[in-house]
């Protein structure tokens, strides 16, 4: 029997490529979307394209929006990205890197593209302890879109379930790594940092990057990605 079809969101970043490793050991036929939405990191999108290879997605497509006409975030528009924060000033609120409605944009996206594709199941990397104070992170969140997802499109209507997958939801930083290690990602593929210099080299003081960083020596593993300053 051919391998049922998913979508996964796959941003080139450590937690969506260890999705997307994940999907594929549970047996599914992966089509995984990345968007090129106006964000400053956009050199995430070549990881994106070499994550999807090296872990066999079947297809990989990029969609095209401007989120940056809203603006809001200092991913989508002229502001400062927040630098070497401790974990206290990380803890506090919603941080100007949140982009406004991104995972519920990005999710409407995947929910059409597992229409066509006779899909219902869709994978995302989001994650609810490590995280940087996003609402779209939270299982809550999932959980809403899911009860959408079956109200809102054909397959639902009809009887054909639609199953969020958000497999990291519960997982450390470190969890997360040691998962996509079992499942052969190579993260020197992947790109996480929110201002990486030209050609993609990781600031190493975002939020982001410091995350990561944390999560690799909790493991104690080092980390592959290429940093301006460590």
């Amino acid at each position: 029997m051919p391998s049922q079809p998913a979508v996964v969101l796959l941003s080139g970043g450590l937690d969506s490529a260890t999705t997307l490793a994940i999907a594929r050991a549970q047996g599914f036929s992966c089509h995984a979307l990345s968007f090129r939405y106006g964000q400053r990191h956009a050199a995430e999108l070549a990881s994106a394209h070499a994550v999807a290879a090296h872990l066999g997605a079947a297809e990989h497509r990029v969609i095209e929006i401007d989120l940056r006409a809203f603006g809001g975030s200092a991913l989508t528009a002229d502001l400062p990205v927040p630098k070497d924060r401790d974990d206290a000033a990380r803890a506090e609120g919603i941080p100007i890197t949140y982009v406004p409605a991104r995972n519920t944009i990005f999710l409407a996206y995947a929910l059409g593209a597992a229409e066509v594709l006779g899909a219902t199941d869709i994978f995302l990397g989001v994650n609810a302890v490590d995280y940087s104070g996003y609402p779209d992170c939270r299982p809550e969140f999932v959980e809403a879109f899911e009860r959408l997802a079956n109200v809102a499109t054909k397959a639902g209507v009809e009887g054909r379930r639609m199953t969020i997958h958000a497999p990291l939801l519960a997982l450390t930083k470190r969890d997360i790594i040691a998962r996509g290690l079992e499942l052969g990602v190579d993260f020197g593929m992947t790109l996480s940092c929110y201002d990486p210099a030209p050609g993609g080299v990781s600031c190493g003081r975002c939020d982001a990057c410091l995350l990561r960083l944390e999560g690799f020596r909790q493991l104690g593993r080092p980390d592959p990605a290429r940093y301006a300053a460590r």
